[in-house]
């Protein structure tokens, strides 16, 4: 039987690999391009340096910058107990609405017992002046006694010489005489005492009269403590005060922070005060609106001292190894009214500020003090509380 299977095909050795392909494009093209966008780079970066040293307005700015204001702490003048509370946290008040109103109970009665101690008062310098005009008659009266007993010492005298009178008769007129005269001075001496009392005054300026119309505006006073009003116009915030609570003197129960009269504490570093001025532009942007709101301001002062030199713990740089760090110096930048009552914000935000230091022929140095607030007014001197004290003096007079 023959064998119809082909023979085996020999072994064909690998084909060698494919050679790697010439570069696309050409090289003096490419090195050509690179070169272009050297010179691109080149030109841009000489532009923004032109730009930013040469052409930009000279500024300082910094991120390290913070919102701040007054924070207005209302607090009991006098003890109480909490009755009412008129406003809370984030409530806008204006200046002189009511907060706060403590049980007036015991100061009404305080009061009541201060109009009863002026009327006595009053009541008790007139008779003073009645007994300067009652020692007055008293003491004509001694007066014409002790002349009565004289004369009558006169006449016994006479009569003893021609023996018409006993030695004893005359020893009792004599003996009359001593003491019409002791009652006269009895009676001078009271009448200078009830004198001393009302001498130099009148029913309105007797000192008795004074203390106790001291002690009836005192009592009105603490009266009107007994309702806590806003001494300005702002929101409440820190209010700790509860209904029932009995609060001592001088106890804090909120806050009220008027958001129309914040400004911004930048803290430059000092390598950036050189060219700072009093009354230079500022521009502040908060991370609360972004850059889309932007606040204008002016410098009105720099700190008196870095941050450092007024922490509780200063650092001590005479003792151990020694670092130097670049401090920080507070600079406080008013801000616009209107804008913040169209944008309000915040005591405590992050802002960033930067200041325009063109014109530096600003001071370096504060403005002078001056009345930040305008003067509140004052529990004494309450026009119905003097007329009120008028119609007791008369009602009593």
């Amino acid at each position: 039987m023959t064998d119809t299977r082909a023979p085996a095909a020999p072994d064909t050795p690998p084909s060698p690999p494919a050679p790697p392909a010439p570069p696309a494009g050409n090289p003096r093209a490419r090195k050509r391009g690179l070169m272009l966008l050297g010179l691109v780079v080149l030109i841009a970066a000489i532009v923004w340096a032109v730009f930013h040293f040469l052409l930009a307005k000279p500024e300082q700015e910094t991120d390290d910058a913070y919102v701040a204001g007054d924070v207005v702490s209302i607090t009991a003048r006098d003890p109480g107990t909490v009755l009412a509370i008129h406003a809370d946290n984030t409530q806008m008040v204006r200046a002189g609405q009511p907060l706060i109103d403590l049980d007036a109970a015991t100061a009404d009665v305080g009061l009541a017992s201060a109009e009863a101690d002026l009327a006595r008062a009053v009541r008790s310098t007139r008779t003073s002046f009645a007994a300067v005009n009652e020692t007055g008659a008293a003491v004509a009266q001694a007066e014409a006694q002790l002349a009565e007993a004289r004369g009558d010492l006169v006449r016994r005298q006479g009569a003893a010489a021609q023996g018409a009178v006993s030695g004893e008769e005359l020893a009792h007129a004599q003996d009359q005489v001593r003491v019409a005269a002791a009652t006269l001075a009895l009676t001078r001496s009271r009448q200078a005492q009830s004198r001393n009392t009302v001498q130099g005054t009148t029913v309105d300026t007797n000192p008795q009269v004074l203390a106790a119309i001291a002690a009836y505006r005192r009592a009105a006073i603490t009266l009107g403590h007994m309702h806590v009003a806003a001494p300005i116009a702002g929101i409440v915030a820190q209010r700790t005060v509860q209904i029932g609570q009995q609060v001592a003197a001088g106890t804090p129960l909120m806050a009220v922070v008027p958001l129309d009269r914040l400004w911004v504490d930048a803290n430059f570093r000092e390598t950036q005060l050189r060219d700072l001025r009093i009354g230079q532009p500022a521009t502040v942007t908060a991370d609360m609106y972004g850059d889309d709101i932007v606040y204008h301001g002016r410098i009105v002062g720099l700190g008196a001292g870095s941050g450092n030199a007024f922490a509780l713990l200063p650092p001590q740089n005479a003792s151990g190894n020694w670092i130097k760090i670049t401090q920080r110096v507070p600079v406080r930048i008013m801000l616009d009214p209107a804008e913040l009552r169209a944008n309000p914000l915040r005591v405590g935000l992050s802002v960033a500020a930067t200041v325009d230091t063109a014109d530096t022929s600003g001071t370096r140095i504060g403005q002078p003090g001056r009345q930040a607030y305008a003067g509140l007014k004052t529990a004494a001197g309450d026009p119905q509380v003097e007329a009120r004290i008028r119609q007791i003096i008369a009602a009593n007079r």
